[in-house]
């Protein structure tokens, strides 16, 4: 049987029905900026009805309604997709800003650059060959040459400071990725605690999935939810977060990598010491941009390798001008001739001959003992022999060295033979050439030996220009070089076949078309994101105009019911005072 209250009662349920939802309204409103925040909203439901008889049996009469939950709106799939393209998108946009630094370390559009410091290297040289006897042109191939190197070993010296900045920014990655993970163990529990009683901890989980969203940026991770609401969260196959426990990750101990003249570090797992290896974000790009910074000093290594084999062979070919011109190499062993300088390095040191072994990718360095090394000409048998450099002596105690990477840069210097007062008289310009003696008597008449050509030649400074841009097989050589009885192959390059400026320019061209790949792909993952955070947004966010709408909504269903409470009050009021009243 129904109270006599019972519409009272009915009135109070949606008077404070109609209230929480205002309540509600005012929260969503006041959140509609808040950073990872979802909209919520009152599950009504209808009370329970109460059975009152009537003429033809009992019927049900409604007993108004009461709040069942506050539910939050949020798009799972739209969570999940947002979680695997967003580290996708911070890939590109990590490798964006790596290229970004890399075509400014590189940058010739000033004229400042490698590119410029090698042409003018080479418009020296090419100026020397026509005015060889110039001194002023042989000082001016020394400073070009210098800034060549030095503009070399400067772009070097940045692709290292990249590298450490990038170890830098994965220390700093790894601090903020445990801070998120201990973050979201502490709401996983907070959220536990809190639906233990059967209510939805809304708040609790919008700054739970925010973090998510965070830790997304930085790796690929796949999200699991329990029967309890806390998360696990996977990536590569390792739990970094699995409910109240997570995991730490860490910089290994820094190990020496030479080649480079950096400290590499890998990422570990603290608690167990295994090595993590992101597959996608922030982390991984920045692992693989160090793999690409170190890349390209191998490819300035490649080009200083060049110059301290090829470009020093070539330089061996040739003479100075100091001395006389006459005969250099003995018509027989008894008679010495002298003559100007030939044999010598352009780079690197003087008593050391630089070979490339291409099984190795290295440069051998043979260092000989001062007191030993000698140059000098093997004895010709015709005119039509090519004359021969001989480069021998005894190797230093600690043998061959074998230089790749920073190390090949690291050498790369003008010979200091040429720096000294009046060392630029050394610059091999001029070639060497077989010639026959007529005037000699017995054995010794018509005998051949090596001379250099006359103050003004300058072949050899045209076959050294030529190494910048014609192939292997389009470059002249006058001599051989052999050291220690072994002949040098000129076809033995660093740079395989093709030209200085070419292989720089290929380098150059592989670094523009990676780095306006990079700028699409990223380009056309941002348009994506844009897509999934409005799909995510039309679910989760705050609609003013919706959220108005209901709060006039909400404010006409209280005013109704306090309006429908007072009119029922005062039918009660009149039922239990004045009724009975009559006739008294």
């Amino acid at each position: 049987m129904r109270s006599t209250f019972s519409g009272l009662n009915t009135m109070v349920r949606g008077v404070f029905a109609n209230q929480l939802s205002l309540d509600t309204v005012g929260h969503n409103i006041t959140n509609a900026s808040t950073e990872g925040y979802s909209r919520q909203k009152v599950n009504q439901v209808a009370t329970r009805a109460q059975e009152v008889s009537s003429l033809y049996g009992g019927v049900l009469v409604g007993t108004g309604v009461d709040s069942m939950s506050i539910q939050r709106a949020r798009n799972v799939y739209a969570d999940k997709q947002y979680w695997a393209e967003t580290s996708t998108h911070e890939y590109y946009k990590s490798a964006q800003v790596n290229y970004d630094k890399l075509e400014a370390i590189f940058d010739d559009s000033d004229h400042t650059g490698i590119k410029d410091a090698m042409n003018a290297f080479y418009t020296a040289w090419s100026e020397l060959s026509a005015n060889a006897s110039m001194d002023s042109s042989r000082v001016t191939v020394i400073e070009k040459g210098n800034i060549f190197v030095d503009k070399m070993c400067t772009a070097a010296s940045q692709l290292q400071d990249q590298i450490n900045a990038q170890y830098d920014d994965i220390r700093v990655h790894l601090n903020e990725i445990n801070d998120i993970s201990a973050q979201i163990v502490e709401l996983n529990k907070n959220i536990s605690g809190a639906e233990a009683v059967g209510a939805s901890a809304n708040d609790l989980r919008d700054q739970r999935d925010l973090f998510v969203d965070k830790l997304s940026t930085y790796m690929n991770l796949n999200m699991y939810e329990d029967d309890k609401g806390m998360y696990t969260i996977v990536s590569n196959g390792i739990s970094l977060v699995n409910g109240i426990n997570h995991l730490t990750l860490e910089m290994s101990d820094p190990y020496v990598n030479s080649d480079y003249g950096v400290n590499d570090y890998s990422i570990l797992i603290k608690e167990s010491g295994v090595a993590f290896v992101p597959q996608n974000g922030a982390l991984k790009a920045e692992i693989d941009t160090i793999a690409e910074d170190k890349g390209y000093i191998d490819s300035l290594a490649d080009m200083a390798a060049f110059m301290m084999t090829t470009f020093n062979t070539m330089h061996q070919q040739g003479a100075g001008i100091d001395g006389s011109d006459g005969n250099i190499g003995p018509y027989d062993n008894n008679t010495t001739y002298t003559g100007p300088t030939y044999g010598i390095n352009f780079f690197g040191d003087n008593n050391t001959v630089y070979t490339w072994d291409a099984n190795n990718k290295c440069v051998v360095a043979t260092e000989y003992t001062s007191s030993s090394i000698t140059r000098s000409l093997s004895t010709p048998t015709a005119l039509t022999d090519t004359p021969e450099v001989l480069i021998t002596g005894t190797v230093v105690s600690t043998g061959p060295v074998n230089l790749k990477g920073i190390n090949i840069l690291d050498v790369m210097r003008i010979n200091s033979k040429l720096t000294e007062t009046g060392g630029t008289s050394l610059v091999a310009a001029r070639k060497l050439t077989v010639e026959q003696d007529t005037s000699g008597t017995g054995a010794y008449l018509n005998s051949y030996s090596v001379k250099a050509d006359g103050s003004k030649d300058g072949t050899n400074a045209v076959n050294i220009s030529s190494l910048f841009n014609l192939a292997a097989d389009n470059v002249s050589t006058t001599a051989n070089v052999s050291y220690n009885g072994t002949v040098v192959n000129m076809n033995d390059r660093s740079i395989n076949d093709i030209s200085l400026n070419a292989y720089y320019q290929s380098v150059m061209s592989q670094l523009g078309t990676d780095a306006n790949a990079i700028d699409k792909k990223e380009s056309a993952q941002d348009d994506l994101i844009t897509q999934i955070v409005s799909w995510r947004s039309s679910t989760s966010g705050v609609d003013w105009n919706e959220e108005l709408t209901n709060m006039i909504t909400f404010q006409k269903g209280y005013s109704a019911c306090s309006r429908c409470l007072t009119t029922m009050d005062e039918m009660l009021d009149r039922l239990i005072n004045s009724t009975g009243t009559v006739g008294r």
